[in-house]
């Protein structure tokens, strides 16, 4: 099969969806693999390394218009909407639940689209999704510290405090894994640390792994209106799978909080969280509301390429084995995780979340292939 990885042109977005290193296994297992000029340099791997291991540097038409199955990172943006044609597998995030355009020129072109963030397994784990929300939940309460000092628009906080200042109070909504993650780190920061969650197991289990450091309570629209009042960062870690998230912070709700509080937004991918936000980018990534500090970045994990690559592609790699070496038909069929990934076939919408974010049709992933 013939392999394409584009380089991404979202602005600021320097991951690659192929390491060298996956490219070589995908060459000795037969398949052809072109990899369009540059698309490595911002992870730190430049185009010979890519010859070296036998992968074809081609310019951008030529991976476009040749590749059977291609890799990217991002949704495919506006500009390359006219590249989606009938025959091509795209492996990638999409979002499109928040995405109507997107989701109508994957629909005209005809193009099979298999989306990573709904690639889930029977323990309704989502593979290819966690490891960059490990890296989003690990980047949210330092991007939030940032948000938060004076000079950024915060209330000039700092988040651990010191001796005979109390630390900043950050609050979690949403214990999954960028939650845990942000609890993570934002201990390691000294911060005082609450997580809200719906699901009393999975308090159970963050007590014990964050041994419990944290307060847990369950999340609910009066309990978060109860710790709005005296959080000075606010971070939306919740996820419906393929789905938009719902707005648990709504705009009257941000007249609790102090001026200059922050929210960071991890859930903007599926259209965010909190009523009042909106995609920002790296360039241009706060933007204040109502006396709030909105931290909004649609590719967090853009920022630090280096291990957001490496992370990602320890986890694609073997469904892009299985997707060259079947084809898409069988390797779905012999994969019900991979199946779940499967959001655009031939002009028909199969993720079910998808077709009801937008009105639109929904034909099973059976009846499309």
């Amino acid at each position: 099969m013939k392999i394409g990885v584009a380089r991404e042109v979202k602005k600021r977005e320097y991951r690659v969806a192929l390491t060298p290193a996956g490219a070589l296994e995908l060459v000795h297992r037969g398949h052809e693999v072109l990899v369009e000029e540059g698309a490595g340099e911002g992870s730190g791997y430049a185009d010979a390394a890519y010859q070296a291991v036998g992968a074809r540097i081609e310019a951008v038409d030529d991976v476009w218009a040749g590749a059977e199955l291609l890799l990217k990172v991002k949704e495919p943006v506006a500009a390359e909407y006219g590249r989606l044609r009938e025959g091509l597998t795209l492996f990638t995030y999409l979002h499109i639940a928040a995405n109507e355009p997107l989701t109508r020129a994957l629909l005209d072109a005809g193009i099979t689209a298999i989306a990573y963030e709904t690639v889930e397994n029977d323990r309704h784990q989502l593979p290819l999704l966690a490891p960059m929300s490990e890296v989003a939940g690990r980047l949210a309460p330092q991007m939030g510290a940032w948000s938060l000092e004076k000079a950024h628009g915060g209330r000039g906080i700092l988040l651990g405090g010191v001796p005979g200042v109390p630390p900043a109070k950050v609050v979690i909504l949403g214990g999954g894994v960028v939650g845990l993650n942000s609890a993570i780190i934002a201990l390691g920061m000294q911060a005082d640390v609450w997580v809200l969650e719906k699901s009393v197991e999975r308090m159970r289990d963050l007590e014990i792994a964050l041994d419990g450091r944290v307060t847990l309570a369950m999340s609910n629209r009066l309990q978060i209106e109860e710790v709005l009042a005296d959080a000075d960062m606010v971070i939306g870690a919740v996820l419906v799978p393929g789905a938009i998230a719902p707005k648990l912070v709504t705009r009257e709700m941000l007249g609790l909080m102090r001026p200059g509080s922050v929210l960071v937004d991890v859930a903007i991918d599926q259209g965010g969280c909190f009523e009042t936000s909106h995609a920002t980018t790296h360039d241009d990534p706060v933007f204040e509301v109502d006396g709030i500090v909105h931290y909004c970045v649609a590719n967090m994990p853009g920022a630090v390429p280096v291990t957001s690559t490496k992370a990602l592609t320890n986890v694609t790699l073997p469904y892009v084995e299985a997707l060259a070496d079947r084809g898409v038909s069988r390797a779905v069929a012999d994969d019900p995780a991979l199946a779940r990934g499967v959001n655009v076939v031939a002009g028909k919408i199969t993720y079910e979340a998808v077709a009801q974010a937008h009105g639109l049709d929904y034909t099973p992933l059976t009846d499309a292939l």
